[in-house]
């Protein structure tokens, strides 16, 4: 396996400290005692929230590969899904005028972002060893498997910290908007991870618990996307007024209603094996889906930006 430079890119407490006082030197504007604006908080939920999803969704591309299910276009995807999780990552942390993050500058948050580095230089040697060999293994699928998790945990870790800095900074206005863009972009990430869960039963990789995940994966997501529209408070969702935003989740609830007998079957008791052709079903659905439920992202971002 090729080793990336980023297995040799720990960052401790101290390192981070250093990253800190350097942008107090260099950036008194990022670090201002007013902190991120509204706006920024819509961007730093939105795209802390899509980098759970990224995980899942180079999972899922891993698992197509394994499946030999348009190898070469899951290749290309793998290879550009991968990127901007990493380059999304740094930006979290160091800032992005491309992406239009701030810095960070929470101790808290940074210490959550070590973790995730750690995880990350051992999931991305596996995905740039796919890419360069065109092809997945029984023991890449293992790893993935194992590792996928850990990674989407702690990323979801580090949006429920940027969601509560948001509350009490640019949005404390207006929280109920800061866990509607949490849950909203949770979302998307749902929609890959049932779709990877679908998958490893597919392969045959653990395949009773990925059944019980996959059913759970699939309930969490239909609650939400009612709770989106209509509230939940038990999830801590008001509800959404706006009819453009509203007329949205009605698209990705046509979607969902094409989507869900496929994970409904995949999850079944009584399914011992997935034909072909409902692989290539999911294939082609899951992305409108995640496209559709991007969208809504973006317009609970813009929400933000008022």
């Amino acid at each position: 396996m090729t080793l990336s430079k980023y297995m040799f890119r720990p960052f401790s407490v101290k390192s981070s400290v250093l990253v800190i006082c350097s942008l107090l030197v260099c950036s008194p504007l990022i670090l201002s005692a007013k902190g991120p604006t509204s706006a920024q908080y819509g961007v730093v939920l939105n795209l802390s929230g899509k980098q759970r999803m990224l995980t899942q969704k180079m999972s899922k591309e891993i698992m197509l590969i394994a499946l030999d299910i348009e190898s070469e276009k899951n290749l290309v995807n793998l290879k550009k899904t991968s990127g901007l999780f990493d380059k999304t990552l740094e930006g979290l942390r160091n800032g992005s005028k491309e992406l239009r993050l701030p810095s960070t500058s929470s101790r808290r948050i940074l210490r959550q972002l070590d973790k995730i580095d750690a995880i990350w230089a051992e999931f991305y040697p596996v995905v740039q060893e796919i890419v360069q060999k065109k092809s997945v293994s029984g023991d890449h699928v293992s790893v993935v498997a194992k590792k996928n998790l850990p990674l989407l945990k702690q990323m979801n870790k580090a949006v429920g910290l940027y969601e509560k800095d948001a509350k009490k900074g640019g949005l404390k206005a207006a929280p109920g908007l800061a866990a509607t863009i949490n849950l909203s972009g949770k979302q998307r990430m749902l929609t890959q991870k049932m779709s990877k869960e679908f998958l490893l039963v597919a392969y045959g990789q653990g395949k009773e618990d990925n059944k019980l995940s996959l059913l759970e994966t699939y309930s969490l997501f239909e609650r939400t996307l009612k709770g989106l529209l209509d509230g939940d408070e038990t999830l801590g969702l008001p509800g959404t007024k706006p009819q453009h935003i509203r007329d949205q989740l009605g698209v990705v609830n046509g979607l969902w209603v094409k989507f869900k007998p496929l994970v409904v079957y995949g999850a079944e008791h009584d399914t011992k094996s997935i034909p072909k052709e409902k692989i290539n079903i999911l294939a082609e659905l899951n992305l409108p889906l995640l496209k559709q439920m991007n969208k809504a992202v973006g317009m609970y971002e813009q929400e933000a930006a008022k």
